[in-house]
Order: structure tokens, then C-alpha cells, then sequence
């Protein structure tokens, strides 16, 4: 069954189905109509109005602050749990907030064909990447981590380009190269330019958060981006719930205000309220866009590291941040 197009649709806040064969499956017309209702909600597009592009921004922006914390706030966590019980739980008990949510104002399931990406949304950023930075933080310095988060911008976007066909500006290509490059060479220089076994975990956790964050974006065009996250949530519970069991019984647990802040946040703040905006604001700016504001992040990251965990900078950290901030002002007034 052919439907109308949302993101062609006049006023309206529904899609007309009166061209559909006789005997069409009304749960088709139901996600198609849903779909509609979303975008006419106001998930704008990339290149929207300015009022919209400034709120994306702002929302994609409150994001990076929050997942700027996730490393430090790992650090914490690790002081009182294991690696497995650490990303198990706080996958649960951001589970248990989203699908809190979901069942109080009555969210309907997304529709089938959304589901294989809310897969992808869950395989990347629920599972695969707390799990892989966890488990590299337990050899590896903050500092020497945020090498994933310098590169992570970058990969976003390449990663939309070919799963979405964006084509960005050459411009905004040479400023986030730019940026990827001042921030891969402070964070190496940081850590003193070793390589280490937990580089290989780093790696693999740039390239699966890389395709949520993409999968993600892209749906939420269609629904708000607190439901993207949340049904993500909720889709792994069959698996991180026994795994919280297991790891909690065969893990030491040891309950200090750091091991339990950190695990507060990692679960509410960045696996949950951080994503919710994150994605609104990738919907609203467009993901090339918004994935660069990320090259903040490291920076951001090795300022709490030092106000929170007392590890130590160099001079230069503030030329390092005046040369991203250089090229995030030119990648958000590139075209595209």
C-alpha cells in the first residue's frame, strides 16, 4: 500500500489513505498515519527554520555535555562494580525509566518496519559501546579513551553519507577533518602516545556507536527521539536482565557515593536523558551536523576528568579547544 508521503504532505495531520486497495491491512494505515502525525509534531528537517535550527542545536549540544560525563562517571562506577555488572544494570535501570515513560502516556509499539533499526539503535549505543569503553577504562585513562569520542564525529558522518546519501559540503568535510585531527592529536599526546590493549575495545566502540547514533537519527525523523532511545531500551531487557544477575553474583560489589553516582549517571544521564535530546537535535539539524558538535566532547570530558578525578592537563588543552571550536562554527555554517 502507497501512502502519502509526510515529508511532502500539505497541513494536514494525517495521511489520506482513500487510494488504498480494499481489504488494506489497517495497521498499515495506522503506522503510515502515526508517521505523519510525528513529522507534523514538529520533527523538522535539516535546513529547516532558523528558531528550529537553533533549538536542535541547542538540544544536540545538552547531549555532548551529557555524554561528556560518561567516561568520568564510568571511572566512578568501576570503583564499587564489575565491568558486566556496571553496563548490565545501568542498561536495566535506564530500562526500567524509558519503559516507565512508555507505559504511562501510553505509547503504542513503533511500527514492524522500524524495529530492525531500533535493533541496530540497541546493538550500538545501549550494549555495544558502554560495554566496549567500559571494559578498555579498566587498563585506560579518561584522557586516552576520548580518542574514540575525537574520532566518533567523523565516523557519524560518514556512516550517514552512506546510509542516508547526505552529501555535506567540501567545506564541512575539511573543517571536521580539521577537528578530528586537533582532537586524535591532543588525546594522544595526553596519554603520551602509547597504544595499548584496550585501544582495541576503543576501536570497536567508535564504529558501533557510530551506526546507532546514524540508525537513530534517522528515526527520529519518524518518532521522537525519547522513544527511539526508550523502545531501544526496552528491547534489550531480555538480555541485560539475566546478565545483571549473573554479574552481580559472580562480580564484587562494593557501595561507596562514587560507585553509586556513577552508576546513577551513566544510566539515567547518559544512557537515557543525554540520547533523548541527543536525537531530537540530530532530527532537527540534520546528523552530519549535529555529530560534529561532539568534537567538544573530549575536551569536555578531560576537564571533568581533572575537576572530578584529578588527572592532569597540559598547556595545550586551551589552544586544542580554541582549534575545535574553530572548526565546529565552520562545520555548522557549511552547507549541508
Amino acid at each position: 500500500m502507497k501512502t502519502q508521503s509526510s515529508a511532502t504532505a500539505g497541513p494536514a495531520i494525517a495521511v489520506s489513505t482513500s487510494g488504498a486497495p480494499p481489504g488494506a491491512p489497517a495497521q498499515a494505515t495506522a503506522d503510515a498515519t502515526a508517521d505523519a502525525t510525528a513529522h507534523a509534531a514538529g520533527v523538522a528537517a535539516p535546513g529547516g527554520g532558523s528558531r528550529a535550527g537553533g533549538l536542535g542545536t541547542l538540544l544536540a549540544a545538552l547531549g555532548v555535555v551529557a555524554f561528556s560525563l560518561t567516561f568520568p562517571a564510568t571511572a566512578w562506577g568501576l570503583e564499587g562494580f564489575g565491568p558486566w555488572a556496571l553496563v548490565s544494570v545501568r542498561s536495566v535501570q535506564a530500562a526500567l525509566i524509558a519503559g516507565g515513560c512508555l507505559l504511562v502516556l501510553r505509547v503504542p509499539p513503533p511500527a514492524r518496519r522500524h524495529w530492525a533499526g531500533l535493533a541496530v539503535v540497541a546493538a550500538g549505543v545501549v550494549v555495544g559501546f558502554p560495554l566496549l569503553t567500559t571494559l578498555a577504562l579498566r587498563t585506560s585513562t579518561t584522557a586516552h579513551a576520548a580518542v574514540v569520542v575525537g574520532l566518533l564525529p567523523l565516523t557519524t558522518a560518514l556512516l550517514s553519507a552512506l546510509r542516508m546519501g547526505t552529501r555535506p559540503s567540501r567545506t564541512f568535510w575539511a573543517a571536521a577533518l580539521a577537528g578530528a585531527a586537533a582532537v586524535v592529536a591532543f588525546t594522544v599526546q595526553q596519554s603520551g602516545g602509547a597504544l595499548t590493549g584496550a585501544d582495541l575495545y576503543l576501536f570497536g566502540a567508535l564504529l558501533v556507536c557510530a551506526a546507532g547514533y546514524t540508525e537513530g537519527g534517522r528515526l527520529a525523523r519518524i518518532m521522537p527521539g525519547w522513544q527511539v532511545i526508550g523502545w531501544a531500551l526496552v528491547l534489550c531487557l531480555p538480555l541485560t536482565v539475566p546478565a545483571a544477575g549473573l554479574a552481580l553474583a559472580h562480580e564484587p560489589v562494593r557501595l561507596t557515593v562514587h560507585s553509586v553516582t556513577g552508576l546513577l549517571w551513566v544510566a539515567a544521564g547518559s544512557q537515557f536523558l543525554g540520547l533523548v535530546v541527543w536525537y531530537r537535535g540530530m532530527a532537527a539539524i540534520g546528523i552530519p551536523k549535529a555529530s560534529q558538535l561532539q568534537l567538544a566532547q573530549p575536551l569536555l570530558t578531560l576537564v571533568w576528568s581533572v575537576l572530578l578525578l584529578g588527572e592532569h592537563l597540559t598547556p595545550a588543552a586551551p589552544l586544542t579547544a580554541a582549534a575545535v571550536l574553530v572548526c565546529i562554527a565552520v562545520t555548522q555554517r557549511a552547507r549541508g
